[in-house]
């Protein structure tokens, strides 16, 4: 049912959202997603110490051909260690989809201190996020994540997500699953499973009460993806609370009067 204090666009994606658990839409500013990957494109020449004569697009889908699986990890942290010192990178990806993310969680925010990149390698079992749902980890089941990557992602070179009405059904008979590994409980709703097809220039939103996970990347290609939470800033919070896990970045002038006010005292 739509509400009319939204728009015709706004409902559609919150009843999308409501119904599946994710969206797939178009990032806001292609002009400022092609610069993040030529930003991370010089850092990651920087830490190779190599020049490389191919467009972005062609070394971001093919770094298997300059990084060894025994090396992924250290040069992955290199690259993170330089988005933490980036004093715009956070601000930037948050503008990407920022529009989305007001229609679906609320235009006061708290975002994830770190911003997770994640590397995967073809055939590579290194590094793998297996069937997980983050509530379980001490994530708050307000927060949503904001998922995007530097190059097109489809089939395992992209994510599964077991779409809500299929996790809710899990979840609400676990008594019948709760004694299974992972891969057991993965191989009994593997056919249930989507996996995204996001090509670049779009990013996917998605309840992390949902299962999800990798698999090994059997494509042909490599894959360099982030993702991000975000939460409304008054909602509550589990294990990563504020400070330690998440920073507000977007608090209106009536909450900061809220937080500041002080009850005079009578005596």
């Amino acid at each position: 049912m739509s509400n009319k204090f939204f728009d015709k666009q706004e409902n559609e994606v919150i009843q999308q959202f409501l119904e599946n658990g994710y969206v797939i839409f178009p990032l806001e500013d292609y002009h400022l997603l092609d610069k993040i990957r030529a930003q991370i494109f010089k850092w990651s020449l920087n830490i190779l110490q190599t020049q490389i004569d191919s467009k972005e697009e062609i070394f971001f889908n093919n770094t298997h051909h300059h990084v060894r699986v025994e090396e992924l990890n250290e040069f992955r942290l290199k690259i993170i260690a330089e988005i933490v010192n980036d004093p715009d990178l956070r601000s930037d990806i948050y503008s990407l989809a920022k529009t989305y993310i007001g229609w679906i969680v609320g235009n006061e925010l708290a975002m994830q201190r770190n911003c997770n990149l994640s590397l995967q390698l073809p055939h590579d079992d290194s590094s793998l996020l297996p069937l997980h749902t983050d509530v379980w980890s001490g994530n708050s089941p307000y927060e949503i994540v904001f998922w995007f990557s530097l190059v097109d992602c489809y089939r395992t070179k992209s994510i599964f997500i077991l779409p809500k009405p299929d996790s809710e059904k899990i979840l609400d008979n676990f008594h019948q699953y709760y004694h299974f590994s992972t891969e057991q409980l993965y191989q009994t709703i593997k056919h249930d499973l989507i996996w995204l097809e996001v090509p670049y220039g779009s990013g996917v939103i998605f309840s992390h009460t949902l299962f999800h996970g990798g698999r090994v990347n059997e494509e042909d290609e490599s894959r360099w993806s982030f993702n991000v939470r975000f939460k409304s800033l008054l909602s509550p919070y589990a294990m990563k609370e504020m400070g330690e896990s998440f920073l507000p970045i977007t608090i209106r002038p009536a909450t900061r009067f809220g937080y500041n006010y002080k009850k005079p005292k009578m005596q």
